[in-house]
């Protein structure tokens, strides 16, 4: 499990999901080991506590009431002078997080590349120094890009990785709902081992979590960005992973796969299955400027809408 301590003119993007409930903020330290399921993990996921509910003692006065969350995702410190320095990352990292504060989510979900060199300690520090600085009371989430891991991960790329951020997945269910992010990088890299162990951990989450009101993924690859059946490509999972995930996903009824990676924006669908591609919190490839993703979470619907940096309202309006 990712769970760390320390929470354009352009025009925006915003799309409508039917029926979406959920998340969850937890006391980070404190409800971590409850909360962090790995695959030893024997707590069945019905008798996971909300941590919302917990926090502090407090009642959530209303369950149904509307709540959001962010995604952010390819920071990635380094990329805008190809590794020279990340002054550039530094500034637009320090607002986003500045948003994040004031705003007051109910969880972040940063969806990889956090650096451009994974062997950059620089990098790396900088990154988590300005994500301390999120407010403790917001959670924090994350799942590995390819450029924290490398493009071949391997047993030590992950094992620093899990030093530095813990778990390359998470589950978690809030308010009746589940959440699920995964190394989608051991499905692009095609490691057998790891992403068939990996596999047999989401098929045996997701089966728990039939009875969920909404299940939610994230990871760091698309699984395709236009056309289920566009070629492989650096920025895609292989065709016939594609298929094999996104089967699974439907059958157990996903909603929604929030990822990164392509650092543009993108929204696709396959069967009932919606795949959302938020692009970059760095450097930007496409016509999105450099921003984050706010979803709204209703007991009927989830928004969800990308904002770039300058564009974020002060206060989220629900209707």
């Amino acid at each position: 499990m990712s769970l760390i301590h320390p929470k354009l003119l352009f025009i925006p993007y915003l799309f409508i999901l039917p029926g979406l409930l959920t998340a969850s903020q937890n006391l980070r330290t404190e409800v971590a080991g409850i909360l962090v399921i790995g695959d030893e993990s024997k707590i069945p996921a019905n008798s996971i506590p909300d941590p919302l509910v917990m926090q502090k003692g407090k009642k959530a006065e209303n369950p149904n009431a509307p709540w959001f969350f962010i995604q952010i995702t390819d920071p990635q410190f380094g990329m805008f002078d190809g590794n020279a320095s990340f002054e550039k990352e530094t500034i637009l990292y320090e607002k986003a997080v500045a948003k994040i504060n004031i705003l007051n989510p109910d969880f972040v979900v940063i969806t990889g590349d956090f650096v451009n060199d994974s062997k950059s300690n620089s990098q790396l520090k900088e990154f988590k120094r300005i994500t301390a600085k999120i407010n403790p009371g917001i959670s924090i989430y994350y799942t590995p890009g390819n450029h924290d891991l490398g493009q071949s991960p391997d047993e030590n790329s992950i094992k620093t990785y899990s030093k530095n951020f813990g778990d390359d997945k998470f589950f978690f269910e809030h308010k009746g709902s589940s959440f699920l992010g995964f190394n989608s990088s051991l499905i692009k890299a095609k490691l057998v081992k790891p992403e068939q162990k990996q596999y047999k951990w989401l098929t045996k989450r997701l089966n728990e979590s039939r009875g969920a009101s909404h299940l939610i993924l994230f990871c760091h690859y698309p699984f395709f960005n236009k056309n289920v059946d566009e070629p492989t490509a650096y920025s895609n999972i292989d065709l016939g992973n594609r298929e094999k995930y996104l089967d699974l996903f439907n059958s157990n009824k996903v909603e929604v796969v929030f990822s990164g990676h392509y650092h543009n924006n993108s929204l696709s669908k396959y069967g009932n299955l919606q795949l959302v591609t938020t692009s970059a919190l760095g450097k930007p490839l496409g016509i999105a400027p450099s921003g984050m993703r706010i979803v709204k979470v209703y007991s009927d619907r989830i928004e969800h809408e990308y904002f770039g940096l300058d564009e974020l309202p002060d206060t989220i309006q629900f209707h």
